[in-house]
């Protein structure tokens, strides 16, 4: 059984619902924060503690987070998408030796792409700001390119690693979203450097 709602988290629940109702789309993280005349930070701690108390549930999603949480509802059996463990340099990403278990996604959160997806377990908090903290799984589609502006798990040196994907010219720019956090600059031939996938989905931590 659920924890309670407090009254605050009630209305941000009820207006989710109202939202969602009128257009479509729940509201993003600035639309709940000027509802309730409240920081986008503060707003986001609401939408924590329903996802933590099962009102909201995380859905894959090809753009940015920001209308990530949708209200739960019920669904089919759950399906096993592996998590990959720490990538040590030289190890295939893929091999079984790699995967430290599997975690269960609804479906229809999967969509077409199930058999390309994996998970890697979030260490740091370089992506705070993109509401993807320490502990969190990302879900990630298996591919080898992606457009500027997206979040990408990239092997830098054989190092794994999370960030914003930006290009300026031949260099490639691998982006934290922390305020005190440098970016990866990566100039033409200095370091080895891939795309392993585009983050579709996030799971908050278990």
């Amino acid at each position: 059984m659920s924890a309670p709602l407090t009254d605050r988290q009630r209305e941000v629940l009820d207006f989710i619902r109202e939202f969602t109702d009128r257009h479509g789309v729940p509201p993003t993280v600035r639309e709940i924060g000027a509802r309730f005349r409240v920081t986008p930070r503060a707003a986001f701690d609401h939408l924590r503690a329903l996802e933590r108390k099962g009102h909201l549930r995380r859905r894959l999603t090809t753009g940015r987070t920001s209308r990530a949480l949708t209200l739960a509802q019920p669904s089919g059996p759950a399906r096993g998408v592996p998590i990959l463990g720490r990538i040590a340099a030289g190890m295939p990403l893929w091999s079984e030796e790699n995967r430290e278990g599997t975690l269960p996604l609804a479906p229809d959160w999967l969509g077409a792409s199930g058999d390309e997806l994996f998970s890697l377990r979030v260490h740091g908090e370089s992506m705070i700001n993109a509401h993807i903290v320490d502990g969190d799984h990302v879900v990630v589609r298996r591919q080898d390119h992606a457009a500027p502006g997206e979040i990408v798990v990239a092997l830098v040196d054989g190092e794994a690693t999370v960030k914003r994907l930006e290009r300026r010219g031949d260099v490639v720019v691998l982006k934290p979203e922390h305020p005190t956090l440098p970016p990866i600059v990566i100039q033409p031939g200095e370091k080895e450097m891939r795309i392993l996938g585009k983050v579709v989905g996030l799971v908050r931590g278990l």
